[in-house]
């Protein structure tokens, strides 16, 4: 039996494929939600992972678009392409739904409106899940797949917060198609550079003829917000500031963008750093934004996701330690980060 916290995509892919493969699996989840009104863009390698999981190609393409490139022009200077390496378009609502459909056909437990509100493991009694009214004690392997907010990570690693990133992002569809003057099936990204040489603004949106909707959004350097803050606003609280932080060459677009959205989902974007980490032990595993969650900047959080479990399904089945595997994870995506981090200073340098 395994039992896994959190029902998002680490969770609800893993449980998913537990059960597909007559693992018995039971999946505690705060809420049913669609997802929120994000979206995200993931690359070949996290859709591969998906399909080895057993989510069905077909499904994954239905409620997908293929992206023909991304585009990142900073504040003045010279637009970087890049040529799609499988990136397929996302609302996060909509992987979900493939999700949960996968989970549920697979004949996982998902018990929603049953949050784990607190996690303790004890060495004689086993791991201990506190709810509202009740508790259980298990002493077979719990997975933490929980998010950035992790009470999983909380009971094993207190030490181990999310941190403040430094931005806010802000997430917009469009109540109606928007015919933008820029290539469709393309990522654009349009950059405000600050005082210290660094994006103080960056926008984005992507479109596609034909679609009801195009979407965009604002990440922003500035103090994070408070709780009441964040959430699904109305766009009229942030319009004016969105279109005056837009680089003059998007700005025009920008307003137009805002002004056929009426609602805008945000969020302070936070990390979770991995240097003052535990070594992974059983019998609880963290996996996913629960382990190591990075800004949307970097765009490879549900790729990190979607790996980790995959690692760890494979441990299970082969009877191998999740533990192990998540220590592999943990340093590939250490070394990964380092080599965009070197890249990215090699390029400033040369700019």
């Amino acid at each position: 039996m395994v039992t896994v916290l959190g029902g998002g995509i680490a969770g609800t892919a893993l449980a998913g494929a537990l059960a597909g493969s007559g693992r018995p699996v039971t999946v505690y989840e705060q809420r049913r939600g669609d997802g929120g009104g994000a979206f995200l863009i993931l690359d070949g390698r996290g859709h591969r992972g998906l399909i080895d999981l057993g989510v069905p190609e077909r499904d994954l393409h239905a409620a997908s678009y293929a992206l023909d490139e991304l585009r990142y022009t900073p504040d003045g200077g010279v637009t970087q392409r890049r040529p799609s390496a499988g990136h397929r378009f996302w609302l996060r609502r909509d992987l979900m739904a493939v999700l949960n459909r996968f989970a549920a056909e697979s004949g996982a437990d998902i018990r929603y409106n049953d949050p784990v509100t607190a996690v303790r493991v004890d060495p004689v009694e086993g791991t201990v899940l506190r709810f509202v009214g009740s508790t259980v004690t298990t002493r077979e392997l719990v997975i933490g797949a929980d998010g950035i907010d992790s009470v999983a990570r909380a009971g094993i690693e207190p030490h181990r917060s999310a941190e403040y990133a430094g931005d806010v992002v802000i997430y917009g569809m469009t109540e109606r198609a928007v015919q933008c003057p820029t290539d469709p099936f393309v990522l654009h990204f349009d950059a405000a550079a600050g005082s210290d040489g660094r994006p103080a603004a960056t926008v984005g949106h992507i479109w596609r003829p034909g679609a009801g909707a195009a979407l965009w959004f604002l990440r922003i350097t500035r103090a994070p917000l408070a709780a009441p803050e964040t959430g699904i606003r109305r766009v009229g609280e942030w319009a004016a500031a969105v279109v005056a932080a837009a680089p003059g060459p998007v700005r025009e677009l920008t307003a137009e963008l805002v002004a056929a959205t009426e609602r805008v989902h945000i969020s302070n974007a936070r990390n979770v750093a991995l240097g003052p980490a535990a070594p992974p032990a059983q019998p609880v595993v963290l996996v996913g934004d629960a382990d190591h969650a990075i800004t949307p900047a970097a765009g490879v959080g549900a790729r990190e996701c979607i790996e980790d479990v995959v690692a760890v399904y494979e441990a299970i089945m082969a009877g191998e330690s999740p533990a192990a595997a998540m220590s592999i994870r943990r340093r590939a995506i250490t070394e990964e980060r380092h080599q965009v981090a070197r890249r990215m200073r090699s390029a400033a340098a040369t700019q």
